[in-house]
């Protein structure tokens, strides 16, 4: 595969590099969810922990030379079920990226964890190992709810997970879906009040999506809430987390003071970040420009790949065209919204390259303008496709 110039001459003058993540994508599920369209693979009999632990050290060994003098804000290890893998496994991970790269500290280190994989210590076991905030995917309380969506824990199991994860762990995270096939408005009240009675630092909540090239997108499930109900839906999700005392910081999460997820924050505010793991995406700033990368998608692939030192599927500059854009489709999702100083510092572009497209949603109502601040409106918020798209290259 032919590489990119990172280091030569370039359209773009960028003046300072964005904050660095590392991410870690560990791609089995013990089933596939019919409306994952994330890079996950059902289980093998035999997981191969030890050979995909080598191949994930061999390709951030070649990678140290793009990233050389800069220390890493965030760790983030997502799935896939990343907790199918042994404690041991994940602690010799996180000492294995402590070895190679030079750690923030204290450094935020996310581990992905379904109620489907709970064991009861298993959750202390990866806290031992260095795993600094656990995300679990609980997405509903309701048993039939969980089954109309193919996950593979129940109700019980769910309540289980939470309670070990806030035993071990001051901060965590509870994903959350809504819009589920067969739900109504009071059902989503008893989810919420349920996740809520927890007192969860963190809550993310997802409205159900018929993503492409899903068993959803082919055989959609019956009984789906309406557009209105869906909205009902949300304005109760807001009621109650701020009844609760979170504070929704970004369109689908909700964090009580000093909880926020500081690695998705990289994300929204186009940060960098490498990925490593089978299909794992990244995207590295340069002097010149700005890159992105996806690693081969395939597990057995990504392990042949990775031991060769030839993980990287596919890499290409982002073109100038499409900065704009990209910044945007993180930062408009951000209740804060972002600084203008920022944009120009993380794209290389000057303010005025989107002042028509601002003067727009401003016009529509979708966002708030200050000197140093650049804000989506609830309704921004509301109609946040359609504020994303003024910025299409």
């Amino acid at each position: 595969m032919a590489g990119v110039n990172h280091h030569g001459p370039g359209l773009l003058q960028l003046t300072e590099l964005p904050p660095l993540s590392l991410y870690v994508h560990l791609p089995w599920c013990l089933r596939k969810c019919p409306y994952c369209d994330f890079n996950s693979h059902e289980t093998p009999a035999q997981l191969p922990e030890r050979e995909y632990l080598a191949a994930l050290l061999a390709d951030l060994e070649a990678s140290l030379p793009l990233i050389w003098g800069r220390s890493v804000q965030t760790v983030f290890i997502g799935g896939g079920t990343p907790s199918l893998f042994s404690p041991e496994a994940i602690a010799d991970l996180i000492s294995g990226i402590r070895a190679r790269l030079r750690l923030a500290m204290p450094a935020e280190i996310t581990l992905e964890a379904n109620p489907g994989t709970f064991e009861r210590e298993r959750f202390r076991a990866f806290r031992q190992a260095g795993v600094t905030r656990l995300s679990i995917g609980v997405q509903s309380f309701d048993d039939g709810l969980l089954s109309a969506i193919g996950r593979v824990h129940g109700g019980a199991q769910a309540r289980a997970a939470v309670e070990e994860a806030a035993a071990h762990f001051e901060t965590f995270n509870l994903d959350l879906m809504y819009a589920l096939p067969g739900q109504t408005l009071a059902q989503l009240h008893a989810d919420l009040r349920v996740a809520l009675d927890f007192a969860p630092p963190h809550l993310s909540v997802y409205h159900l999506t018929l993503e492409p090239n899903t068993r959803f997108a082919k055989y959609p499930p019956p009984g789906l809430p309406d557009e209105d109900l869906a909205y009902d839906m949300l304005d109760a999700i807001t009621a109650a987390t701020t009844a609760a005392g979170q504070q929704r910081y970004e369109v689908s999460a909700y964090a009580r003071p000093g909880h926020r997820c500081q690695h998705n924050l990289n994300y929204w505010r186009f940060g960098d970040y490498l990925g490593i793991g089978a299909g794992a995406h990244g995207k590295l700033s340069f002097a010149h420009r700005v890159v992105r990368q996806v690693r081969w998608r395939d597990p057995a692939a990504y392990l042949r790949g990775a031991l060769a030192g030839q993980a990287l599927a596919q890499e290409h500059e982002v073109a100038r065209a499409d900065l704009a854009f990209e910044y945007l489709l993180g930062a408009l999702r951000l209740v804060d919204g972002f600084d203008p100083r920022e944009f120009v510092a993380r794209t290389g572009l000057a303010p005025s390259a989107i002042e028509t497209q601002l003067a727009a949603a401003e016009a529509q109502g979708w966002i708030t303008r200050e000197p140093a601040r650049i804000a989506p409106t609830t309704r921004g918020l509301d109609f946040l496709s359609d504020l994303q798209a003024l910025f299409l290259p």
